[in-house]
């Protein structure tokens, strides 16, 4: 649990904007309609990304008239921490409950001076990947923009970081939790600015990771709207295989990906950043030595890593892991041909916060979930068949 209550800004949500997904531009123009000034924006900004503060009363720089005009006409408003979670090698995962009562679970991995925030873009998942368990799970809403940089303000704050001086505890964030990214353009494109800005949380540009199925179109928009850094889940090298795992391939195949990666990485200022390939390792399914020189061709003449996932088993799936000799076997096809290869560590599972784990607690529109528990326990969905 937290050390300390959480200073949570109450007010109508609905008619009040929330300042703390607002970029610098956004916070500029709210102030212009107040009559304020520019640099009020940095001030705001500085309270409440730096130090913490979501009292407008406790932001001492600012005139008390100012302040009470924006107790009136807006909120930093945070959602609920529901629990948190420790796992015995390090890992945190909080749950949060964002408006609507759904719940949505952030990550931290820590490892060495590193620490990295997985954090979530959608109340579940609008996608369903056969080997994740968070699509199963169904899917809400979007986030807001502010409810996708509250989760790296609650991290930080749980942390200690504006309590002790604003050490920065969070090296990394990746954007590699519940839902699809890109599906969630325009807040998601907000959150990762807000990151990355020296008036936000100053992360660098190599540090702010945004993880997509292969959204070609949102792709392609990314282009001059933000410089992230970009992880591509791919999970096969051929469409008949990866359509069986990422149904949006089936829409978006592998060629336009690839196209739309190009195109992507071709306009980031900084030409010597690499674009990383994901790919979840399942026994007997994509794990075998072909599969691996299958990938080493298909991605041969783009600068990129391959990061691989060993798949982390959950109740709804009949996926396997594969062995650790046959990681290691497909690691080293893919270095004997020049790329640099990582095995991701399964962190947190004995919280259920490994890679694919996250599952929260979704009010389903999609009634996705409610299938997937028909199908896996036939005699429930008889009982409620008959009533």
């Amino acid at each position: 649990m937290m050390s300390e209550p959480l200073p949570i800004a109450t007010g109508a949500r609905q008619d009040k904007p929330n300042l703390l997904g607002m970029s610098m531009q956004e916070l500029e123009l709210f102030l212009q309609t107040l009559g304020e000034k520019p640099f009020r924006a940095r001030q705001l900004m500085k309270w409440i990304h730096h130090q913490g503060v979501v009292d407008f009363d406790a932001m001492s720089n600012i005139s008390k008239v100012l302040r009470q005009r924006l107790k009136q006409l807006a909120v930093i408003e945070l959602p609920e921490v529901v629990h948190q979670h420790s796992s015995a090698d390090g890992t945190r995962k909080w749950a949060v409950r964002v408006h609507g009562g759904s719940l949505v679970e952030t990550v931290l991995i820590p490892e060495g001076q590193r620490a990295t925030l997985c954090v979530s873009s959608q109340i579940g998942c609008s996608l369903d990947c056969s080997f994740c368990s968070t699509g199963k799970q169904g899917y809400q809403r979007d986030l807001s923009a502010a409810e996708i940089v509250a989760q790296l303000w609650l991290a930080n704050h749980s942390l200690g970081v504006y309590r002790e001086g604003g050490s920065r505890v969070i090296t990394n964030v990746v954007m590699m939790g519940m839902g699809e990214p890109l599906l969630n353009f325009d807040n998601v494109v907000t959150a990762a600015n807000l990151m990355m800005d020296d008036f936000g949380y100053g992360l660098s540009k190599r540090r702010v990771t945004l993880s997509t199925s292969g959204v070609v179109p949102a792709l392609e928009r990314l282009i001059g709207k933000t410089d992230v850094s970009l992880a591509i889940s791919l999970h096969a090298a051929n469409d008949t295989l990866r359509n069986e795992l990422v149904p949006i391939n089936r829409k978006y195949p592998i060629s336009e990906l690839l196209r739309a990666t190009r195109l992507y990485m071709d306009h980031l200022p900084d030409r010597s950043r690499v674009v990383v390939f994901e790919y979840t390792l399942i026994k007997g399914v994509n794990d075998l030595d072909q599969h691996a020189h299958e990938l080493a061709a298909l991605l041969r003449g783009i600068p990129c890593k391959i990061n691989l996932i060993p798949f982390n088993p959950f109740p709804q799936s009949d996926y396997k892991r594969p062995s650790a000799a046959r990681v290691d076997r497909f690691k080293r096809i893919l270095q004997q041909d020049g790329y640099i290869v990582t095995v991701r560590s399964t962190r947190g599972d004995d919280i259920d916060a490994a890679c694919g784990q996250l599952v929260g607690k979704v009010q389903d529109r999609t009634r996705r979930n409610e299938r997937y528990r028909a199908r896996l326990r036939p005699d429930e969905a008889l009982v409620k068949v008959i009533n």
